[in-house]
């Protein structure tokens, strides 16, 4: 897989409805769940995208600090169902983790993650903060990684 990182404005038109496309296949087919994606805040995201020859296959949006937290964030984590056996979230939260350093300057970040991805974001560093909360109808944790 390779990573691309883009400001909104690189993004291609086919690029865009790609990742929109695969957003929508796993957050709301597969997760059944209702939500509206298109928040209005892409064109403010860096948008990291992994790709296997043409095909988008992983992705992510971070933020600059105060665009969504007050710290840097990384939201969207997604990784296409039948490309989950080889590690493409750890490598696309990596390169997302990479992008807020090197582009934002920054080494404080904030998720909201999806409860049951607890394990897995504790690996990356980051820690849970408060109590379990209900977005979009899905248990989630708001976490925060410090330097690492």
């Amino acid at each position: 897989m390779k990573i691309y990182t883009k400001p909104f404005d690189a993004l291609t038109i086919q690029e865009l409805y790609a990742l929109l496309q695969l957003r929508s296949e796993v957050f709301v087919v597969e997760q059944d769940c209702v939500y509206q994606d298109l928040d209005g805040k892409d064109t403010k995201a860096i948008h990291v995208i992994g790709k296997k020859g043409n095909k988008i296959v992983a992705y992510t949006r971070v933020f600059a600090p105060g665009d969504y937290f007050p710290e840097a964030s990384i939201g969207r984590v997604v990784v296409k169902k039948d490309q989950r056996q080889y590690g493409y979230g750890k490598t696309i939260m990596e390169a997302s983790i990479k992008a807020i350093e090197e582009e934002l300057h920054t080494k404080t970040i904030r998720i909201s993650a999806q409860t049951y991805l607890l394990k897995f974001y504790n690996s990356l560093g980051f820690q849970a903060e408060g109590k379990e909360y209900l977005e979009d109808g899905i248990p989630h944790v708001s976490m925060v990684r410090v330097e690492f």
